[in-house]
């Protein structure tokens, strides 16, 4: 477990600099970035405390762990939202509801660079329960941030001013309106905090901001992108709502 964690990391460190600037964001400053934790639960999470063994996690995250043990306690507070998804829809229940050797993600907001230690004694804003069983992807993600600007009856048209690495390496020499296919199996999400709601594609509201996901083979287009229907499409969704 150890030395996939470190091989992870050094992955994770290695794409640092490149996907801050293909997102034209730049350095992270005292703002504050996203730690994602990835792992299963060895216990229920009680008394302001989220036991799990890190599996993964995102690059801050994997950073942050770098030459620590897989086994981790995280912190949370009466702020913390717990939610569960099913089939891509999470609904909103309590710590109890957790089970030991469920999957969950634990989103921290904390400072770049911090200490893992610091990490964790930050409540956590967003812990995700996926279940006992991981889903995998079969196909790479691109992910899509901006404004929205217009919804049809089968596209959303967004000013994008971000994403990931991937998505924004299909960016690069083209213009930032796009617009992005959805279809019967698109799940559409209206974020009110850190509460989502599961909404239609009517119920979208232009000027909010918009994220986008698809699910596409690797190497696609750009147009090859757009073209296929987006699994999630969120509004006004915060960075701590991220699936594995």
């Amino acid at each position: 477990m150890r030395s996939r964690l470190v091989f992870l990391v050094a992955a994770a460190v290695a794409l640092v600099a490149a996907a801050a600037a293909l997102a034209g964001n730049g350095p992270a400053k005292a703002r504050g970035v996203h730690y994602a934790f990835l792992g299963q639960l060895t216990a229920p999470p009680s008394n302001g405390a989220v036991p799990i063994t890190v599996e993964g996690g995102n690059r801050w995250a994997l950073r942050a762990m770098l030459g620590q043990p897989v086994t981790q306690t995280f912190a949370y507070d009466s702020t913390t939202e717990f939610l569960k998804w099913s089939k891509g829809v999470p609904a909103v229940v309590q710590a109890g509801d957790l089970a030991a050797g469920d999957y969950v993600r634990v989103n921290v907001a904390a400072p770049a660079g911090a200490t893992l230690a610091a990490i964790e004694q930050r409540p956590a804003g967003i812990v995700g329960d996926h279940g006992t069983q991981l889903y995998t992807p079969t196909q790479p993600l691109y992910l899509f941030r901006g404004t929205l600007t217009s919804v049809g009856t089968s596209t959303v048209a967004v000013h994008v001013t971000g994403g990931d690495a991937r998505a924004m390496r299909l960016l690069i020499g083209q213009s930032a309106d796009r617009s992005f296919a959805f279809g019967d199996e698109t799940i559409f999400l209206l974020w009110q905090g850190r509460v989502p709601t599961v909404i239609q594609a009517p119920q979208l509201k232009t000027g909010d901001r918009i994220v986008v996901r698809v699910r596409a083979a690797r190497g696609s287009s750009l147009a090859q992108v757009e073209a296929t229907p987006a699994v999630h499409i969120g509004d006004r969704e915060p960075a701590t709502a991220t699936e594995p």
